[in-house]
């Protein structure tokens, strides 16, 4: 898998932000078949930073309905990334 296929997108929230500039650690939508090893790499050679930890999360999609029926959206799969001190990554 390329590394820009295992990093769908950058989400860009007020939490993620504030996470972003207190604690180094930037929230990444990703494929559902990536793992930690494999997003680690993908951010050290997309952006060119030093990785710490990688977490991820396993989001279930909500269920929506309007006057026509229901339906789910689709799950998410979600990694924060914690890099180094000394390094930054612009999103915006």
């Amino acid at each position: 898998m390329r590394n820009t296929d295992i990093i769908r997108r950058p989400i860009v929230t007020e939490k993620s932000t504030w996470e972003a500039s207190e604690h180094n650690r930037y929230a990444f939508e990703i494929d559902r078949l990536a793992t930690k090893p494999s997003v680690r790499d993908a951010v050290q050679d997309l952006y060119g930073v030093r990785v710490l930890s990688v977490a991820i999360q396993n989001r279930k999609g909500q269920m929506r309905r309007n006057k026509f029926g229901h339906w789910k959206t689709r799950d998410i799969k979600r990694a924060i990334v914690k890099i180094h001190a000394e390094d930054r990554i612009e999103l915006i």
